[in-house]
């Protein structure tokens, strides 16, 4: 038998991760009684794709939620949303220098639709990068 030189988790994960998400394993708890842990996800900013600074951010709350969860607590650990209008407008206006055009060649409706865009592409991809860092995550909010 050979082995790869590197491993590839994707297949396993998707796996696992659609099963523990069918069994409600990352809802959060909401016993009356029960004691009460919570984390809010800081909001990245919709400018790029997540870092390693972030996946250790994420790493240290993903086992404190775990391990709150494991003794039985009310957990919740609630992902932010981008919070970085003036970042987001520059990563946009620089796009559109790239193609030779500028946010008044667009108008302001325009402008806008740009940027939604953006953030649509970019934060989903933000999405995607936080559920896989960050399993114990409520994403059901």
């Amino acid at each position: 038998m050979s082995l790869d030189k590197s491993f590839d988790p994707r297949a396993v994960e998707q796996r696992w991760y659609r099963r523990w998400e069918d069994a409600g394993w990352f809802a959060a708890g909401a016993e009356p009684g029960k004691p009460a842990f919570c984390i809010q996800l800081p909001p990245p900013n919709v400018t790029g794709v997540l870092h390693m600074g972030h996946a250790f951010n994420q790493t240290i709350m993903d086992a404190l939620t775990r391990y709150h969860r494991m003794r039985g607590n009310n957990t919740l650990w609630l992902p932010g949303t981008d919070h970085a209008g003036i970042a987001t407008q520059i990563v946009v206006e620089r796009q559109l220098e790239q193609q030779g055009a500028s946010r008044h060649d667009l108008g302001r409706e325009g402008f806008i639709a740009k940027v939604w865009e953006w953030k649509a592409q970019s934060g989903s991809t933000i999405t995607q990068q936080m559920r896989r860092m960050g399993d114990s995550c409520d994403w059901s909010r």
